[in-house]
């Protein structure tokens, strides 16, 4: 009954969108300076057909129907309930299923709330954005169907992958496809401004809050997800360059270009080529990373559905997306660039976009350089942190001073405040020096890092106090972003120098010597939850420099449903330190191998992260 429910709102959906693609193509000739509401109607209809069958899905996820394929290879009755919501889209079919709905809520949102512009306009867009989802509904019911039927009907489901049953990776792909997926539509309104050649200001207004709200739900998809990989993962680490991590931050480095090129379109009328290109990069690149995932080709523990049938579809989306776009760019476009710039506001925000397109072929290349060496030469190599770590760090320290020195410049003639500058550097150094007595080492690099992080925070906070001041409260968004990025920076640096790390064979009763801390190994404890067993360890750690212990109860779970073990870490957090625990069994013995790690700041590092993000979203309710 589900199946059959939801293959006829496939087909629904299908229809509803080459309606709405064939009666935008009528009236673009008809009379009238306003859109049918005809079509209003059929985008109307094609969202309530859309919702309705992701609902059917989750439906058939919560009442367990293993007459579905995608249920039963992703999800069994033991399964704790939000799980099984979050197993609707934690596999390939019902993924794909989301990425649709929301590119349709995002199409009927742009249609309700673009009236106010160009009719011809609004049109080519909706047309653009109809072609598109049509791609995705004709690649989702032929090669990736979510209600394809098992007979006879399994008893049991196969299960979720237990790494994927965590609330943090529950709500990251929804978070990153809102970001991946709104995309498509300044897309779309990019291809509808070159065909209906719409003025530059009228365009920058017309996608300036789509840019900001995508990249504010990216920015926070990619967070969660580096939260689930930091205690999931058992490793530590919050960014480990993963081809599937690289491929979330290519986007993300076109869509941070992108909103700050539309502030000098919306201002002078200037870069509206390369906003359009930005516009259309932005959803290439994200299609391209849906490929890198999903076509089997990039090894990772993010990816899933290796097949090469599905990849070769997304190669034919992606070829065909670039192809049409960039022709008809140039034949469309009216080569507005960059003309007469002084060193005023504009050149900041346009060194900003040549340091993202900077990071962005950096992480490109780093991405995919493997995978051609390995098709042409045979030959496996792999790219990892240093290399990422000696490009683009070097770098950073350039752009930290330019985000630092911008907000200061005008539009038309800047005059920088030197003695206000030379304070707030004086001042960088000494809070470096002070790191630098601390923690007793530190590198030439690192401590330039710390210097120019403190200048771009102190020079942000001063910024957001002035502002408060003036009771200019809707002005602050930028400033609010670049001081949770300069402390992103600063303490992703002293993580980075100043974690700690051990790693040792233990059995219960025994106490090691690590440095300044006492491990003691006090006991096991075996339990029964809903979809798993665990054993846990009980453990004291005493620091015998701070005179305090911390208790530390990493587990080992053993999940049925599939057969599969994990290493749950124990975390214990304080103002300045996560105390970091992960154990694993050594084969035939009754010793355990247990990894501690003392990683400085890590609370302070997320909380910049959400700073940032509050930057973004105050942005939307931006006013001159």
């Amino acid at each position: 009954m589900i199946s059959i429910f939801g293959n006829s709102l496939i087909i629904l959906i299908l229809l509803s969108t080459l309606s709405i693609i064939y009666f935008s193509f009528n009236s673009i000739t008809s009379l009238g300076i306003n859109i049918s509401k005809k079509i209003y109607h059929l985008s109307l209809l094609q969202v309530t057909f859309v919702v309705t069958c992701l609902l059917t899905l989750i439906v058939g996820f919560i009442i367990s129907d293993f007459s579905l394929t995608t249920v039963f290879e992703n999800s069994h009755t033991q399964k704790p309930l939000i799980y099984k919501i979050a197993g609707t889209w934690g596999n390939h079919e019902g993924s794909l299923l989301l990425w649709i709905t929301l590119m349709v809520f995002f199409n009927f949102l742009f249609l309700v709330y673009g009236k106010k512009y160009e009719k011809k306009f609004m049109l080519f867009s909706l047309i653009s954005q109809n072609f598109l989802i049509l791609s995705f509904i004709l690649f989702l019911f032929f090669t990736s169907n979510p209600f394809l039927l098992i007979n006879p009907a399994p008893i049991e489901g196969l299960g979720l992958n237990p790494i994927l049953q965590d609330p943090a990776l529950a709500i990251h792909p929804p978070l990153l496809y809102i970001g991946f997926v709104g995309s498509s539509i300044y897309f779309s309104s990019a291809i509808g401004a070159l065909i209906s050649n719409l003025p530059a200001k009228e365009f920058a207004a017309s996608i300036k809050n789509w840019v900001i709200f995508t990249w504010f739900f990216q920015t926070l998809g990619i967070f969660a997800g580096s939260v689930w990989a930091y205690y999931e993962l058992g490793w530590g680490g919050f960014w480990f360059w993963d081809p599937v991590e690289n491929a979330s931050l290519l986007p993300w480095f076109c869509m941070t270009a992108l909103m700050h090129s539309i502030i000098v379109l919306e201002k002078k009328g200037q870069l509206y080529s390369w906003v359009l290109i930005l516009c259309l990069m932005t959803f290439v690149l994200t299609i391209a990373g849906t490929f890198l995932v999903r076509s089997g080709i990039l090894n990772s523990v993010h990816t899933f559905a290796n097949d090469p049938t599905r990849g070769l579809y997304i190669l034919i989306i992606l070829l065909l997306a670039c192809l049409v776009s960039f022709f008809i760019f140039i034949k469309h476009s009216r080569g507005n660039s960059i003309q007469g710039y002084n060193l005023d506001r504009g050149t900041f925000i346009l060194s900003n976009n040549w340091f993202m397109i900077f990071y962005l072929v950096t992480v490109f290349l780093g991405t995919v350089y493997p995978i051609f060496t390995e098709v042409i030469f045979n030959t496996k190599i792999s790219v990892g942190p240093p290399f990422y770590n000696t490009v683009i760090i070097p770098f950073v320290i350039v752009f930290l001073i330019l985000m630092s020195l911008g907000p200061e410049s005008k539009w038309i003639k800047t005059k920088f405040p030197i003695r206000k500058l030379l304070t707030i550097l004086i001042l960088s150094f000494v809070l470096n020096l002070i790191i630098s007595v601390i923690f007793k080492s530190t590198s030439l690099i690192s401590n330039l890092i710390f210097i120019t992080s403190f200048f771009l925070i102190i020079m942000s906070f001063l910024d957001v106090i002035k502002l408060i001041q003036l009771n200019k409260i809707t002005l602050i968004s930028r400033s609010v972003s670049h001081l949770g990025f300069g402390l992103l920076i600063l303490f992703i640096g002293l993580n980075h120098n100043f974690s700690k790390e051990y790693d040792v064979n233990i059995k219960t009763g025994e106490i090691k010597k690590l440095n300044n801390f006492d491990l003691k190994f006090k006991d096991l404890k075996l339990t029964n939850s809903q979809n798993y067993k665990s054993i846990i360890g009980n453990f004291e750690l005493k620091d015998n420099d701070k005179n305090f212990i911390k208790e530390l109860k990493p587990e080992i779970r053993i999940y049925q449903n599939p057969e599969t073990l994990t290493y749950e870490a124990s975390i214990k957090s304080t103002i300045f330190n996560d105390y970091y625990l992960t154990m694993s069994n050594l084969q035939n013995s009754e010793y355990y191998n247990v990894k501690v790690q003392v990683k400085p700041f890590m609370s302070w590092l997320w909380l910049s992260v959400l700073i940032m993000s509050l930057g973004g979203f105050l942005r939307l309710f931006y006013k001159r």
